[in-house]
């Protein structure tokens, strides 16, 4: 029964006082608990302070090596708590306790660092001016060639358990895993493909056969990015894989140099092509209404000529001088009561009247050539040999 319930003895446990008396003086309660605590540790007397400081001692060890228990696990990190060297809890980002060491022991590892892991090369430290590292760069490709490969490879803890306990070195793992998988896929590919248009390509395989290999492993990494740095022939062939690189971007080039000439000259070739076929079909159509118009006409003249003949005959040979001497600059002038013609060189006088102004043809144009007959004399001598020989008829 507890000292203060009913039925209780109504005695202070520390001090011995009467719980119904006045309260106790702190002075008192702070004594009384020192006693207790002395006659723990070697019982109460002036011969065994000794003792009781030893006591005290050991009180303030023990509490200051339970306060070294105390941990704080900041943001995007895990504490892994070990107990005598096993796994036994992973915690999460704040403020934590566990057994003090030896017992339990606490690595705390950041989840959200970005690390990097350079191979093939080095970028920093004494290692800088080596550049290439030929150990790690130099492999085979398919078609047999030499490469120098250089990779950057980023990567996060994805689990701190995993990362700690499954693989002893897990950045020594992770860059044999990087070389195995580099050469597996650099010795799939042929050197052209690596050097020009495959370097992305490369750098995804890589990185997909890295990322199964260590889900394998369980090693708790996760890789981000696989960045192929560079990608050449080594230093002895380099200047002869720089001229077939060069030749291979100047046959590029030019091929597409051809394709933008074709690009520009077939588009107006064709453009030709269209409008040489449209005049043809407009001329087709133009011919053929022409010939059906003659058809008609000269089927309507017929018509008209079976009706009458001479008629016909007369007003067809009235139209045809009409037309024929239409086309010239000769004027005959037929006198009545006499046997001459008179001949009136009009293109003559035109050009004594205007020296810089050329005769017009029958279409209206401007020409100097004189009007010949199919038989090669001049239409105006053979009008008027004709019309002297009617008269004299």
């Amino acid at each position: 029964m507890s000292w203060n319930e009913p039925g209780g003895n109504k005695k202070d446990p520390w001090s011995g006082r009467d719980q119904q008396e006045t309260p106790p003086d702190l002075e008192e309660v702070m004594r009384g608990l020192h006693d207790k605590i002395g006659r723990f540790f070697g019982g109460g007397g002036g011969d065994n302070a000794p003792m009781r400081a030893a006591g005290l001692f050991l009180v303030v060890a023990l509490v200051v090596w339970g306060l070294t228990g105390i941990y704080l696990v900041d943001e995007g990190s895990r504490g892994v708590v070990t107990r005598f060297g096993k796994y036994s809890d992973t915690t999460m980002p704040g403020l934590h306790w566990h057994l003090p060491a030896p017992i339990e022991h606490v690595e705390v590892v950041n989840m959200e660092q970005q690390r990097f892991l350079e191979v093939g090369y080095r970028s920093g430290g004494r290692q800088q001016s080596l550049g290439s590292v030929p150990r790690e760069a130099l492999m085979l490709t398919q078609d047999e060639n030499i490469i120098d490969i250089r990779l950057a490879v980023q990567y996060q803890i994805k689990d701190a358990k995993d990362y700690l306990f499954n693989v002893a070195d897990p950045d020594e793992t992770l860059k044999q895993v990087i070389e195995s998988a580099e050469r597996a896929v650099i010795g799939k590919s042929t050197m052209d493909f690596v050097l020009t248009e495959g370097r992305g390509k490369v750098a995804d395989e890589i990185k997909t056969e890295i990322q199964q290999t260590l889900d394998k492993y369980e090693t708790g990494i996760r890789v981000s990015n696989v960045s192929l740095v560079d990608a050449q022939a080594p230093e002895e062939v380099q200047a002869a894989f720089m001229d077939a690189i060069k030749a291979r971007e100047d046959e590029q080039r030019l091929k597409n140099e051809a394709e933008a000439y074709a690009n520009e000259v077939v588009p107006r070739a064709r453009g030709a092509a269209a409008r040489v076929l449209e005049e043809s079909e407009a001329y087709k159509e133009r011919v053929i209404a022409r010939a059906e118009g003659d058809t008609s006409r000269f089927k309507q003249l017929l018509a008209e000529y079976d009706k009458a003949p001479d008629v016909t005959r007369e007003r067809l040979y009235l139209d045809t001088m009409e037309e024929v001497l239409g086309r010239t600059s000769t004027l005959l002038i037929d006198i009545k009561s006499s046997n001459n013609l008179l001949y009136l060189p009009i293109e003559k006088l035109q050009k004594a009247a205007s020296p810089s102004m050329p005769a017009r043809d029958s279409d209206n144009t401007m020409s100097t050539t004189p009007d010949i007959s199919d038989s090669g004399v001049p239409r105006s001598i053979r009008s008027t040999t004709r019309g002297r020989e009617g008269r004299g008829q």
